[in-house]
Formats: structure tokens, C-alpha cells, sequence
């Protein structure tokens, strides 16, 4: 499968091409040229499917005509070492829980596919070293930083916004020295993304350096992301409640909403999705006005969602061909305050014994005020509330448990790396090393 750019001002690329180049050079976010729909007897059957044999068929239909069978399904099997429960909130609302995985987040889906992947392409071709380049919010720096540890011939620089991650997501990131280098950046997670995608386009770094990204941006890492959507549907099916499915995702730089949405594509019989937002609302303000107007983001209680010009949005408005009025179709929005947030977390602790962290919190209050007669609600539970533990503990009033995963973490010294916004900076260090 080659991919296109979404700028269409850049050369078609192989698969290897994408993944090892991350961003077009035009500056656009990769595309699959087509986008093969599955066989019905394949959703026929599904429910009798377990999780990396559903997996496999979805990864077959992305990447099968560049990789040989046996290595995809070795990369698949390997990166799903862990299960992704649908949970039972309510009668009608049910968790699709992806805080299973090494870091308790569902990045570590995408993240350690790409891991995967791209060891593969540098062990065949014998390169000496990629260096992986990720901005985070908070998860996408644990996920990748451990998906990526120690693996032979790459480097990978995190970059993150001092002071606006907790506590527990900068353990997970800052702390593993090796292969993983944590830059902490005088800024806001758009800046960190800017000094990613300026990097890509510097011709200096680029005749030095091999540069690629674990953002989102990559389609190595957000196409996997389809995986689980299937899975939760064959879930549903076993329950006899695969009929009107709607999927409400917490939605910040928009990798896993695009992931729904090539699901859906690829023939995934979704009713239509809800995008979660929390005050950094520009896609919900962009589905109620037609025009796009990013921002500078606004430090919320649900901070992976604090970006102010998600990254996906060009892949949503590709795969739509720009029409506002399909997308409206197929996705809704909603936008919550933090003291919203927070009134959810409480009251579905209280009301039903499920703890939610804040970003899930958006995506069953969406589901809550909207879902209708018929429907079926699956909310993306991205990560496991003790990774925003005083936060949680502070809304709630109570103590949360944190497992054992996440102790790992808390009793390491942090090895990070102080950064100004300023690209010239960045791009010294870079050179420097």
C-alpha cells in the first residue's frame, strides 16, 4: 500500500518510507492511497475472533502487502500482550478499558506496533540509527519511551511541557535513561509539537540526523489504533448488543477519533462517534461553525487534551475529502469545563462504583446527555485513573490504588533535560549530540 500526503504536495510513499519519515515533505500527515473494506464474513464472525486474531486481519488490510505474513502477525501478537475489557457502566454505557498495557494507557497500543515496526526496517536495512522524536501531553511520552526502551539502533527524544503533565506520567518517561532522553520544554504541548514538526523540515538536522516521529502524525501509530475498535465490537456482539453502536473518544490531537473513523471506513458497522472535548474545544467549535481556528491551548484537569491544533484534524478532513457536512454526518462533539469533569469522575464513582479518569469522564458525560433510544455507547477509557492520582484522589475524596505498574515508576530520580520553546535551541541540542 503506498500513502499520500494530505498537502498532496509531496511524493507517494512506501510504507517503510512513512513510518521511517513520520511527516510528508510538504509538511502533511501521510494517508493510505485506498482503504480496503473487510469481508462481511469477517463481522460475521468476529465475535468468535479473540483480540490478536482480529487484530492480524485489520493489520492485514493496512500494512499485508508490505510486510510478510509471518513478521505482521509476530508484530501484532507481540504488541497485544495484554487484554482490552469492555466494562459495564451502566445498562447502556460500557468502558472499552485501554489502561491494560505497560503503562496503563492506550498509546501503548500504537506505541509499541511502531516500536515494532520500525525495529524490523532498521535491523533489514542495517541502518546504525534513528532517532525518534515525540511530543507528548502526557501518555504518548510513557507509551513511546517504554515501547521504544532498549531497543537496538534507535534514540528517542520526548518532549513535554514543564509543569503540565503529572507527576506519574513524568516518572514514566523521565526516568529510564538508555535509549530514551526527556527534554523538558518552557512551553505548552503545542510548542513541544512545533519543535517536532520543525525538525522534520530543517535541512541541516535532516543531512545529520535520521529523524522520525512517535506522534500521532505517524501512521504507525495511529493506525493500530483501529484494532481495538474492532474488538470492542466483537465484545458487544457476544452481549447481543452490537445494534446502533456509538463510540464517544476523549479527543485531544485526534489520532484515535481518525483511527475510529478508518475503522469505520474499513466496513466496522459504527452508528457514529462522539469527540470528547474538554475547554480546548476547537473541533467542536469547528463542527458547529464549518471553520477550523486553532489556538493556543488551555491547561485543563484532563490534560492529554490540551491541544489547541491537533494534528489529525488534516487526516479527519482527508478522509472526508473536506466536507463539513459529512463529517457532521458521522461525528458529533462536546465540550466540558473542569468543573464538569470533575462533577462526572465523582458521581459515576458514587452511583455505580466505576472510577473514571478525566479524560474517560468526558467521554460518558457525552454519552450521558446524548446518547439516544436504541444505541449502544462505548466511552474510550484512555488511561488508568492513578495516573492523575491527586487529581482523582481530590475529586473523589477517597484513596485510589495504584498498581503495581505505575509503583514501578514513583520511587525513580527524574534524568530530564531543561528546554526553551525556541526551535534554534532544539535544534543545537540535536546537532550537539
Amino acid at each position: 500500500m503506498n500513502y499520500h500526503s494530505t498537502n498532496h504536495q509531496a511524493p507517494i510513499a512506501s510504507l517503510r518510507e512513512a513510518v521511517v519519515k513520520g511527516l510528508a515533505s510538504d509538511k502533511g500527515l501521510f494517508m493510505p492511497t485506498t482503504i480496503k473494506p473487510l469481508p462481511q464474513e469477517f463481522f460475521d464472525t468476529i465475535d468468535t475472533l479473540s483480540f490478536q486474531e482480529i487484530a492480524c486481519r485489520v493489520a492485514d488490510a493496512f500494512f499485508g502487502d508490505d510486510l510478510p505474513e509471518e513478521t505482521l502477525r509476530e508484530i501484532v501478537c507481540d504488541t497485544l500482550s495484554f487484554d482490552v475489557p469492555l466494562v459495564p457502566v451502566t445498562h447502556r454505557i460500557y468502558a472499552l478499558e485501554l489502561f491494560h498495557g505497560p503503562t496503563l494507557a492506550f498509546k501503548d497500543v500504537g506505541a509499541r506496533f511502531m516500536a515494532r515496526l520500525l525495529g524490523y526496517y532498521i535491523k533489514k536495512e542495517g541502518q546504525t540509527k534513528v532517532n525518534v522524536l515525540a511530543a507528548t501531553s502526557g501518555d504518548t511520552g510513557s507509551a513511546v519511551a517504554n515501547g521504544f526502551l532498549g531497543v537496538e539502533g534507535i534514540h528517542v527524544y520526548v518532549l513535554y511541557p514543564k509543569g503540565k503533565v503529572s507527576e506519574i506520567q513524568e516518572k514514566q518517561f523521565a526516568t529510564l535513561g538508555q535509549n530514551i532522553t526527556a527534554l523538558e520544554v518552557d512551553g505548552t504541548f503545542d510548542d513541544c509539537q512545533a519543535l517536532v514538526k520543525s525538525a522534520f523540515m530543517d535541512a541541516e538536522l535532516n543531512e545529520h540526523l535520521l529523524l522520525t516521529s512517535a506522534n500521532s502524525i505517524n501512521v504507525a501509530r495511529f493506525l493500530p489504533q483501529a484494532f481495538y475498535y474492532f474488538y470492542a465490537y466483537a465484545q458487544l456482539k457476544r452481549l447481543g448488543k452490537a445494534e446502533n453502536v456509538v463510540f464517544s473518544v476523549p479527543s485531544g490531537n485526534f489520532g484515535n477519533l481518525a483511527a475510529g473513523l478508518f475503522a469505520r471506513r474499513m466496513g466496522l458497522p459504527v452508528k457514529r462517534f462522539i469527540a470528547a472535548n474538554n475547554r480546548n474545544d476547537i473541533f467542536y467549535q469547528y463542527l458547529h461553525t464549518g471553520e477550523y481556528r486553532p489556538r493556543a491551548s488551555v491547561t485543563t484537569v484532563a490534560n492529554a487534551m490540551d491541544v489547541g491544533d491537533p494534528s489529525n484534524f488534516a487526516r479527519v478532513l482527508a478522509l472526508y475529502e473536506g466536507s463539513h457536512e459529512a463529517i457532521r454526518a458521522d461525528v458529533s462533539g462536546e465540550t466540558y469545563t473542569d468543573e464538569q469533569i470533575c462533577h462526572t469522575v465523582k458521581e459515576t464513582w458514587e452511583l455505580f462504583g466505576y472510577l473514571l479518569d478525566p479524560h474517560g469522564a468526558c467521554a460518558y458525560r457525552a454519552l450521558q446527555h446524548d446518547l439516544r433510544s436504541g444505541e449502544t455507547g462505548v466511552l474510550l477509557e484512555t488511561a488508568h485513573p492513578a495516573k492523575f492520582l491527586e487529581t482523582v484522589e481530590g475529586i473523589i475524596g477517597e484513596p485510589v490504588a495504584v498498581p503495581e505498574k505505575l509503583q514501578a515508576f514513583l520511587g525513580r530520580e527524574k534524568q530530564s533535560v531543561p528546554l526553551s520553546k525556541a526551535f534554534a535551541d532544539f535544534k543545537q541540542y540535536l546537532l550537539a549530540r
